[in-house]
């Protein structure tokens, strides 16, 4: 059974984590349901064309490559588990998951990191009949890269790379069969010049060893011009068409003001040059007020199709009124263009980026599950396996869920973990796309000792979770609430009539910054347990990070003196 990969895992280990205990009675949900509901996805999508983002929610970084007629892409996952996404495409908008690149204990151990550590922006190449993903787990191994002969796994063990110091490594093979590496790492002397200036570093390696030929050496130092002091120059990728090698990065932050910047050389060993029209991708000089604004584009990278097409894909994010999103980083597509004199440009200076556009000149793909647009899911977990959406935080250390113990049921056995612990609660979850969205769910009121219900969470200190808990004889239903400090109980409503074993539902209603909770049992209807509660504590403007928010079942044991 794959539970992503949470059925059948061993206890990893214990120590320094504190000591964990399973309760006896499990927790049964009995389905999930999710429908988006964004005005700026309401509009029917013209023939030949396609939506962005074309992976909405939480799925930042994007790096692609391609095999023949196939492509296939992966983006960031911080500290949840299995980390790093892999999805598969032929036509560059419709993208299917196929597996997760870091699905073993032995792979990722991230237990005690942060909701926005661990692992940061992946790349992903081919080369030879050989996948390889590179990535930094932050707080942890630090530089690594993984390889698979095939691209749904399974990846080895990660290849560690302590030479490489920074954030965001990236391969580059060369024609000529030297490898390369690539990252955001120290500027020159290791000393700053101000806030935000990093460098972007080249190192040639030899992968029959691993280690690397010579020095590493800084190619970029700060950014485009360092009289302007760039900051955040990070992400770079090296390509090549016809006679130039090419760079580009991300420059100024990953909120407001990123972009993507280029520079070319005719040779490795030559200086980078950047180009006078840079940013080549931005929308920092928009108006913030325009309507259904894509903000904080950039972190782009490149794939040349088979008729010479070239598109890029980036990350950037959908705020609504007040320039709150809590759908995290997103991520979009667009063609690129090239001038005479062979630069690249995704977007022209001054333009929005577009929701719709038309397809690339590719045979479409089907998928089994949209990742834009509005649509809507139902979960009944009667299935023998999860979807690759379910995900939890952090690597697990028990195996606390299961599809088997109860027919047609999610069985959470409830660990004695937070939602504000760096440890992995019994939570499972997956992404929210929307602003506007509902979502509801199933579950039988649990054995007393135990609180189970539906968390919504952005980071450890922002979350909502609405729950049902027996005290003093009788259910009770409540919300508990975390703005940046502990979680607490705002409302709490007794169900005198609901026994052990009975079906409730949790309904959440949220419309972008205002976000509604009802409970509906068979006995009691259905009950306002809180309305219009503030929604922006689920934003990155109030949490600040690098994710979105998450949903989905939660249970736990209760707390005791």
């Amino acid at each position: 059974m794959y539970l992503n990969p949470l059925k059948g895992l061993l206890l990893v280990s214990l120590l320094n984590i504190g000591e964990i205990h399973a309760a006896s009675d499990s927790v049964h949900f009995d389905w999930f349901e999710y429908e988006g509901k964004d005005v700026a996805f309401s509009d029917p999508v013209p023939e030949g064309s396609f939506q962005n983002p074309i992976l909405a929610g939480f799925y930042p970084d994007p790096s692609m490559c391609r095999v023949e007629d196939d492509f296939y892409m992966v983006t960031s996952t911080f500290a949840f588990w299995p980390g790093v996404p892999i999805f598969h495409s032929q036509d560059l908008v419709n993208w299917e998951q196929i597996g997760h690149v870091l699905d073993r204990p032995s792979q990722l151990d991230n237990i005690g990191d942060k909701v926005s550590e661990s692992i940061f922006a992946p790349t992903i190449r081919h080369h030879d009949g050989v996948f390889y993903m590179i990535t930094t787990a932050v707080q942890g191994i630090n530089n690594f890269y993984v390889t698979a002969t095939g691209p749904a796994g399974p990846w080895s063990d990660p290849i560690l790379l302590p030479w490489v110091d920074g954030i965001d490594p990236s391969f580059f093979f060369d024609d000529d069969g030297r490898v390369y590496i690539t990252h955001n790492g120290l500027p020159p002397q290791r000393e700053s010049l101000y806030e935000g200036h990093r460098a972007v570093w080249l190192w040639e390696i030899d992968m029959e060893s691993g280690e690397p030929i010579g020095e590493g050496k800084i190619i970029v130092n700060g950014g485009v011009d360092l009289s302007e002091e760039p900051v955040w120059i990070e992400a770079p990728h090296i390509f090549k068409r016809g006679d130039w090698y090419y760079l580009t990065c991300a420059e100024g932050g990953t909120s407001q003001n990123h972009s993507q910047v280029i520079f070319r050389a005719k040779s490795l060993g030559d200086e980078w040059i950047a180009w006078e029209e840079n940013p080549i991708l931005t929308q920092r000089d928009l108006s913030p007020d325009r309507p259904n604004p894509i903000d904080a584009a950039g972190h782009a990278d490149f794939v040349q199709l088979e008729n010479g097409d070239w598109w890029a894909s980036f990350l950037a994010v959908r705020p609504y009124e007040g320039g709150f999103y809590g759908t995290g980083r997103e991520t979009f597509l667009l063609p690129v263009e090239w001038t005479e004199d062979d630069w690249p440009i995704i977007l022209p200076a001054g333009q929005e980026v577009p929701w719709t556009l038309p397809k690339p000149d590719l045979a479409p793909s089907e998928v089994s599950m949209p990742t834009t647009g509005n649509f809507s899911i139902r979960e009944e977990f009667d299935g023998d396996e999860l979807g690759m959406e379910w995900i939890t935080l952090r690597t697990p250390v028990h195996d606390w869920s299961s599809l088997e113990e109860k027919a047609g049921f999610l069985s959470i056995d409830p660990l004695a973990v937070e939602l504000s612990e760096l440890d992995n609660p019994s939570w499972l979850c997956r992404r929210i796309q929307h602003a506007t969205y509902s979502a509801s769910s199933s579950l039988l009121a649990p054995a007393p000792g135990v609180e189970a219900g539906v968390a919504l969470l952005i980071r450890e200190d922002h979350y909502f979770f609405v729950g049902i808990q027996y005290v003093n004889d009788e259910y009770v239903v409540f919300l508990e609430k975390a703005d940046g400090g502990e979680g607490q109980i705002v409302v709490q409503v007794p169900l005198p009539e609901l026994k052990e074993g009975e079906a409730l539902v949790f309904k959440i209603e949220a419309d972008r910054s205002e976000i509604s909770f009802k409970v509906q049992t068979e006995g009691s209807g259905e009950l306002d347990l809180a309305e219009n509660e503030d929604a922006t504590i689920l934003t990155t403007q109030k949490a600040w990070g690098f994710v979105g928010t998450m949903i989905g079942p939660y249970a736990r044991l209760e707390a005791t003196e």
